[in-house]
């Protein structure tokens, strides 16, 4: 048995970055495409809204720029408050054991 004694802030914040800001691109990409069909089904329903391919286009495309970079600087802080809380909490009651063969 290996004891984990400590998390650097710094490393979880760089991992919690790159994770949390390919989690945003999926979720980026997946609004995009339901913002789109949802905005050219609204141009089919009727003449009631003339721009609502191009919004859910402006929508779509900023899904895509917005979501990965929120969501890597919140999961980024994320990482970092969890490896301190960690830390706090390792120092308690002696860390995490992993067996590691």
């Amino acid at each position: 048995m290996t004891t984990v004694k400590r998390i650097e802030p710094g490393s979880a914040f760089k991992v919690g970055g790159i994770v949390y800001a390919f989690l945003g691109l999926i979720i980026g990409i997946l609004m995009a495409l339901f913002s789109m069909v949802a905005g050219s089904l609204g141009g089919l329903a009727g003449g009631g809204a003339p721009g609502a391919r191009a919004l859910g286009f402006g929508f779509g495309l900023g899904a895509i720029i917005i979501f990965p970079i929120l969501y890597g600087i919140i999961g980024a802080i994320a990482g970092a408050i969890g490896a301190a809380i960690y830390n706090l909490a390792a120092g308690w009651v002696g860390g995490l054991e992993v067996d590691i063969s």
